[in-house]
């Protein structure tokens, strides 16, 4: 083989390896993106599951105040 062909390859090589350096790099913004969007619905999901406890805990409160108010019309 000459030296041409042998720089050649070289800059082939070179040229294949800053690809796969783009690649990863855009590999590894997208996977930062999807671990916020990962973030971001994890914390929505704690929200409407806190907002369902609540909402839980305020129906069982207001049964009870209803059955307390039945049972006092019931005894008189």
């Amino acid at each position: 083989m000459d030296n041409e062909a042998i720089v050649k390859q070289f800059e082939e090589i070179e040229q294949n390896i800053e690809k796969l350096i783009q690649g990863r790099k855009l590999i590894e913004a997208e996977n930062l993106e999807l671990k916020n969007r990962i973030d971001q619905l994890e914390s929505e999901l704690q929200g409407k599951v806190d907002a369902e406890n609540t909402f839980t805990e305020e129906r069982a409160l207001i049964r009870s105040k209803i059955d307390g108010l039945l049972s006092r019309l019931e005894d008189s």
